[in-house]
């Protein structure tokens, strides 16, 4: 086995020792002394021994020591057998179980009754379920959370033509849909008998989101240059009309016919005028620019709104004239956006609440730019515009910025107001985002790029110099996991150690677990299973010295302390950048 002729092995313990290799020489003594010390009736070990040519191998090694007269060990008896053809393969087995670990796709196998009997890393970073919990569990359950012919569909033909792939809609632990690609592959015995299924599922769901959002783009474009053949056409028929009706006010000058004459005038124009928005909406219409301070149209927007609007929707403004950039724009088109989306804001709060308008300098980083397929990197102005109002429903989200698409009774509305918007938004080069909970209010954001001046390019030469961390532990708690992998990214860059957490029961056991070195928090407000609230007020009681920054897309942040009820200082609003979110941790921190 080792290749020694006999008289090669001497018969002493010593001459053993030798050929034992250096790595298992010490708990192989250890067995041997306790064996000799009467602690074991025997011995069992599986270590290396040195062969005649230099190499190893693997022997698993069973022993007995035969005793003297006086109880001392005199001679050994056992057996070595050669076990290194199955150390390899258990080796090989290891080598490729950590290589499953490291691919980023969920890898799993399933029983033909669906109960998981694998499941690696990648599983666990995309369904949030550690393999303990997962294994032996049925995938439905895991996977599901009403029952659905989804994974039953997909194992007929899996079992039928040895394979199958499609796009499954899946929930994670928490909740929280994801959207894979899923392989599925047969696992046969060596007679051939069906064992098991091997799936291999790839999140797709940031893909699929930006996805969408180009083909929303598309559908606009689409509808845009339907609506601008639609306008222009009618433009060629309103024309003649209003010119017969100025020569018919010339020829028939009785009060009668000038009446008529007169309605049907008014009528035309205003025909005229919706096909003006129609216009602006399809072809982003180009007005007369100028470098303008959008501060001074929201003090106007202002004004009119407290004059006009009911005494029970409060409204407030916060814009800092001194420091914000100045964009170039048409004035008037700019003040027709933020009229359409505050009257939009009225109409939607009939018993009153509250309306906030607010403008802030931001600079657009490659990691925003990434998640938002109108965004380009550079320095932008943010108009939010926050109302209490009662939402809009998510199933006709995607559909408000559509012309002649209105929610409102007949006659109280065109559906032209936010096609408008968009259209005039982007001929300024803009772009608009909504967030909307029903019950809760809307938050309308409109972006609109700021001029290059001297005072941006020095801000852009500044923003190099962002303030960095020293090694701190900030735990990053957030249900979309792209967004946790952005801020984990922007952080570890600027010299942040980060852990995450996709919910807030996780976040409370991580903190529990590493208390003494996270140095801050930052946390959604609105996630499943736990929200960002209740997650909050369980931290503070562990450390209530914790230091923590609140994150939202939706609520303003004095309604975000209030929801809070706790000593919350720090905000920052969604979507953030990598300057915004470096700034807050260094003031936190510091």
């Amino acid at each position: 086995m080792l290749g020694y002729e006999e008289s090669e092995i001497a018969n002493h313990l010593d001459e053993w020792r030798e050929r034992v290799h250096p790595d298992d020489i010490a708990f192989m003594t250890q067995l041997i002394e306790d064996h000799f010390a009467k602690k074991t009736p025997f011995y069992i070990s599986e270590h290396r021994l040195l062969c005649k040519d230099g190499t190893y191998k693997w022997v698993l090694d069973r022993g007995q020591a035969l005793w003297d007269e006086e109880g001392n060990p005199a001679r050994m008896a056992g057996s070595h057998t050669d076990i290194t053809e199955r150390k390899q393969s258990e080796q090989k087995i290891r080598q490729q179980a950590a290589l499953l670990d490291v691919v980023t796709d969920a890898i799993l196998v399933q029983d033909l009754d669906n109960k998981i009997l694998f499941w690696n890393k990648g599983a666990e970073a995309v369904y949030g379920w550690k393999a303990e919990e997962a294994i032996g569990k049925n995938a439905d359950y895991l996977f599901y959370k009403y029952p659905s012919n989804q994974l039953l569909e997909a194992q007929n033909i899996a079992l039928e033509k040895g394979e199958w792939q499609g796009e499954l809609h899946k929930v994670t632990k928490n909740g929280k849909e994801v959207i894979v690609a899923s392989r599925w592959t047969l696992v046969r015995d060596e007679e051939e008998k069906t064992k098991s299924i091997l799936t291999v599922d790839t999140d797709i769901t940031q893909k699929k989101k930006l996805e969408n959002q180009f083909l929303r783009a598309q559908r606009m474009e689409s509808i845009g240059t339907l609506a601008g053949g639609i306008a222009h056409d009618l433009n060629n028929v309103l024309t003649p009309i209003l010119a017969s009706i100025q020569i018919l006010e010339m020829v028939l000058p009785d009060e009668r016919s000038q009446r008529i004459l007169t309605l049907l005038e008014t009528n035309a124009k205003r025909g005229a005028e919706l096909i003006k928005q129609v216009l602006s909406f399809a072809r982003g219409v180009e007005g007369e620019r100028m470098m303008l301070q959008v501060g001074h149209l929201i003090y106007e927007i202002e004004k009119i709104a407290k004059q006009t609007f009911p005494k029970s929707i409060e409204i407030s403004t916060d814009v800092s004239m001194i420091d914000l950039w100045p964009v170039s724009g048409d004035a008037t088109q700019l003040h027709q956006v933020l009229m359409n989306l505050c009257v939009n804001a009225r109409d939607a709060m009939p018993n009153g609440g509250s309306l906030s308008i607010t403008a802030e300098n931001l600079f657009i980083d490659e990691n925003y730019a990434r998640m938002n397929i109108d965004a380009q990197v550079g320095a932008y102005i943010v108009i939010t515009v926050v109302d209490s109002g009662m939402g809009i429903p998510g199933e006709i989200l995607d559909r408000i910025f559509e012309p002649f698409f209105t929610t409102k009774e007949l006659g109280k509305g065109t559906g032209l107001g936010l096609s408008t918007v968009v259209g005039i938004i982007k001929g300024h080069g803009g772009f608009i985002n909504v967030y909307s909970e029903v019950g809760k209010g809307t938050q309308f954001k409109v972006y609109l790029p700021a001029i290059e001046t001297t005072e941006t390019d020095q801000e852009n030469e500044e923003r190099h110099e962002l303030p960095t961390g020293n090694g701190e532990l900030i735990l990053v708690v957030d249900d979309e996991e792209s967004i946790c992998e952005v801020t984990k990214t922007s952080l570890e860059s600027y010299g942040y150690r980060v852990l995450t957490a996709s919910d807030g029961i996780e976040a409370i056991a991580m903190y529990a677990q590493h208390r003494l070195e996270i140095s801050a928090v930052l946390i959604d407000m609105m996630m499943p299973s736990m929200d960002g609230p209740t997650t909050i007020r369980a931290l503070q009681k562990i450390n209530p010295l914790l230091k923590i920054i609140a994150v939202s897309g939706l609520v303003s942040n004095h309604k975000l302390a209030a929801s809070i009820g706790s000593n919350i200082k720090t905000f920052l609003s969604k979507p953030f950048t990598a300057e915004e979110l470096l700034k807050a941790l260094h003031e936190i921190l510091n």
